[in-house]
């Protein structure tokens, strides 16, 4: 029982914090004269994904880097089947021409960049293994400041700008900073601990608890966002969410926890690798078929029902 109270109280702890992370640094940031978009671009970005970090540094550290790995991989399948799944469902999404033509290529090419550098046996021969390196990871963060330069000149040509940075009281803002970063330390303790814990007790390997429980956990910042945004009707938020957040998990996440500590690659992965590559191809092909740019009702449910079918065939494997 506890290790499940670490589990989910660690999940809920991870996400409380990173919004009072954001909320306090982005009204410090406001003060100094940053703008709005630049905020977002950073702080905002980076607290959106602070669950899966968090994670992945501890999962790391603690020699578990099939929960590290999964979290990042199943984050990113669960992204696309589940959470644009559930958002098509509410409300058909219609995506920009940027957003079919560049975006979500480069969350395709991700996982295919992923699977080349973590196949060192496969491609090279290698004998001691398969790893994620740092010299990988310091490749992976270079696509990564590719896509952060690209971002800002998307951002730049907005003239539109809805959401605006919540300005708090300087002492309230240091407060909400302070706690967001303990909760995130203890928060990524305490699920990586429950969830090694219950891997053991009940013979489940690691990497099917990160691609399932871990990885959803983490997503729900990206869940409720893109919900929201369905249920207003604004699918370009929606959909912009989730393909910015499955190249910024592999390129930044994974490319900094391997440069901190090298991981492991266990081939078993492969076949997420491959799911991941399916979701952002299938992603792209719904977007133009029939000459259109959207995910209708249809194609969501197709997407719910691939997730479940994928979650089952893991769990029987």
């Amino acid at each position: 029982m506890l290790d499940y109270l670490y589990l989910f109280g660690g999940i809920a702890l991870i996400i409380f914090s990173a919004n009072w992370l954001v909320d306090g640094a982005s009204s410090i940031a406001k003060k100094f004269g940053i703008s709005d978009l630049v905020i977002g671009l950073t702080i905002v970005a980076f607290g959106t994904s602070a669950p899966e970090l968090t994670v992945n540094i501890f999962s790391a550290l603690k020699g578990s880097t099939d929960i590290a790995i999964g979290n990042v991989l199943g984050s990113n399948i669960a992204n696309i089947f589940l959470i644009i799944g559930i958002s098509s469902l509410i409300f058909p999404l219609s995506i920009q021409k940027n957003t079919t033509w560049k975006e979500i290529p480069l969350s395709l090419l991700a996982a295919v960049v992923l699977g080349i550098i973590a196949n060192d046996q496969m491609i090279d021969g290698s004998t001691t293994g398969n790893y994620v390196s740092r010299i990988d990871g310091l490749i992976l963060l270079s696509f990564f400041l590719i896509f952060l330069v690209y971002t800002i000149e998307i951002a730049k040509n907005q003239s539109d700008t809805e959401e605006q940075t919540k300005l708090l009281p300087l002492w309230q803002a240091i407060v909400f900073v302070l706690l967001g970063l303990a909760g995130l330390f203890f928060g990524g303790q305490y699920l990586v601990e429950g969830a090694v814990n219950i891997a053991t007790d009940y013979g489940i390997s690691e990497r099917i608890i990160g691609l399932t429980i871990v990885a959803v956990g983490t997503s729900l910042p990206e869940m409720a966002t893109s919900v929201v945004a369905a249920l207003k009707k604004k699918a370009d938020i929606a959909i912009g969410n989730i393909v910015g957040s499955n190249i910024f998990n592999i390129f930044f996440i994974l490319g900094l926890t391997s440069v901190i500590q090298p991981l492991p690659f266990n081939s078993a992965n492969n076949f997420d690798i491959l799911a991941a590559i399916f979701a952002s191809l299938l992603l792209f092909l719904s977007t133009i078929t029939i000459g259109r740019r959207k995910v209708d009702r249809v194609e969501g449910g197709i997407f719910l029902l691939i997730y479940i079918g994928y979650i089952v065939y893991s769990l029987m494997s």
